[in-house]
């Protein structure tokens, strides 16, 4: 059954607006201010063989990863009326802390698609208050695994009494499940209103519409392969530096991207499973394409992604993988990104890490990442203190987070002439410093502390951040990956990196030759 262009356009329209229905709900009805103020959380809808039709605009790491988790569920046999939990990176999860609730959608007893939602849980057990440990060596030191199980009232409560913060932990989930039944009806309100058959028809037209969009974008690059490399600086273990290797290969209408060469995995916690590699290079892929272009499964079918296994981002069990997720899914995504922009038009390199800053102490567990300067490009300069690249959430607000935790913010501001200079200049990183007024535990996972994001066409590079201890005696300089114990009255400071500046200063911006 084909669809005419109105139909298809109302029906990817009708999908796009329940997924966003779906992550207000979550984020209305959540306890923690991880999800209710900063959004750290992610919906889309599946549909009977686990593709993607569509997401909310929301987290690319969380969503780019997402079908694994679909895929795990769906090859247990989850019927409709029930709710499934995961979040183990090596079946179907990203790290830890993102829990995935997946619900198969029935219509007449048969599944027809799954409602599924992802966020991240200030608190999932492990070695060190939010899950979130600098030094973590294994999967189990950063909290509680949990395979796909049904959830029951049962499990449930397992889960959360792993947790430091059991009680925003329940309430947290409850609304994912909200979330989730909501999604799955509305599903079944467009079935019914649309027709069955129509409704189906339109999962498998939206998924080859993204496709031949894809392959045209691809079609328009010259064929030929581009290299780029990069590094992350240390795992937490040791710090040295880690390096990236990626090639990219155009043919016709469709791409390769080979992370060959890329360090095998190391002793830390900055290993990836190959969802997240897959989700980065999604990433990358999508900054190519139109913004009318629809992200699904069809959008990433031309994509063939090659990690080696047992390598850096192809980690197996029972290698850590906590910062795997958040930094080297953004070092992933720029290596891929600049080796598109040997012949395609895209920004210079914005901060290049999440920032991940953990506070916690007894019973409470403060979680953050911190925004920084996105890189300039040649229709203008970098925005300042935003969220770049995997990540996509807000800050917490300065009131929420002092209402919530025993800390206070001393400094909040731009970090002024942090992006680099250029013909059109990167954005600025921010200057962000927290009192501590407990004793507490501090875990930062950063990146960009020595090498600075690279501008582009002639750009300068942005800023390096720095990461900042003040106590009674000093102030301490710490490095990119770290686990502290702070005292009361102790300030954590992250002064974040700028993006990259875009051509060369002085000059008239233009498009660079051999540019898409």
């Amino acid at each position: 059954m084909s669809l005419d262009p109105i139909t298809l356009s109302v029906l990817r329209s009708a999908l796009a607006g329940i997924a966003e229905e779906m992550g207000t709900v979550l984020v209305r009805s959540a306890y923690s201010s991880n999800i209710k103020e900063r959004r750290d959380c992610s919906a889309a809808l599946f549909d009977a063989d686990a593709r993607m039709v569509a997401q909310a605009e929301h987290i690319p790491v969380h969503l780019g990863a997402m079908p694994e988790s679909v895929a795990a569920v769906r090859a247990r046999g989850a019927r409709p009326g029930e709710t499934w939990i995961l979040n183990d990176p090596y079946t179907g999860g990203t790290h830890l802390p993102d829990v995935t609730l997946v619900t198969p959608v029935g219509v007449d007893g048969a599944v027809v698609g799954y409602a599924v939602t992802r966020a991240h849980h200030s608190d999932v057990g492990g070695m060190a208050p939010g899950s979130m440990p600098a030094g973590s060596r294994d999967l189990w030191q950063e909290g509680l695994v949990i395979p796909p199980l049904r959830m029951t009232d049962e499990v449930l409560e397992l889960v959360c009494a792993n947790s430091r913060t059991p009680r925003l932990r329940r309430g947290d989930f409850r609304a994912q499940a909200a979330a989730n039944r909501v999604g799955g009806l509305r599903v079944v309100e467009l079935a019914e209103r649309v027709g069955l058959a129509t409704l189906l028809a339109g999962f498998d037209e939206v998924i080859a519409y993204a496709e031949r969009r894809t392959r045209e974008a691809l079609r328009a690059l010259p064929d030929g392969t581009y290299r780029a490399r990069t590094e992350l600086e240390g795992d937490g273990v040791t710090d040295e530096d880690i390096p990236i290797q990626v090639a990219v290969t155009i043919h016709g209408d469709s791409a390769t991207i080979d992370l060959t060469g890329t360090s095998d995995a190391v002793a830390g916690n900055v290993n990836c499973p190959v969802a997240v590699t897959r989700s980065a290079c999604f990433f990358a892929l999508r900054v190519l394409l139109p913004e009318d272009v629809p992200a699904c499964a069809g959008t990433y079918a031309p994509l063939d992604i090659r990690a080696p296994e047992g390598s850096l981002v192809n980690a197996r069990p029972p290698h850590a993988v906590v910062a795997g997720n958040v930094e080297t899914s953004q070092r992933v995504a720029d290596a891929v990104l600049a080796a598109f922009a040997q012949v395609a038009d895209v920004p210079a390199s914005g901060t290049g890490t999440m920032n991940n800053t953990v506070i916690g102490g007894e019973g409470w567990t403060y979680y953050e990442t911190v925004a920084g300067g996105q890189g300039a490009s040649r229709v203008g300069p970098g925005p300042s203190g935003v969220h770049v690249g995997m990540t996509n959430t807000l800050n917490t607000p300065i009131e929420a987070l002092e209402l919530e935790y025993p800390m206070r913010v001393e400094r909040y501001e731009l970090a002024d002439g942090s992006g680099g200079p250029g013909a059109h200049r990167g954005g600025d990183g921010v200057v962000r410093a927290i009192r501590v007024l407990q004793d507490a535990s501090v875990n930062l996972l950063t990146d960009r502390r020595r090498h600075a994001p690279p501008g582009l066409a002639g750009g300068a590079p942005g800023a390096v951040g720095r990461n900042l201890l003040e106590t009674a005696d000093a102030t301490h300089e710490l490095e990119p990956k770290v686990a502290r114990r702070v005292s009361a009255g102790d300030v954590v400071t992250l002064v974040t990196p700028g993006g990259g500046g875009w051509g060369e200063p002085g000059r008239e911006p233009g498009r660079p030759a051999g540019a898409g």
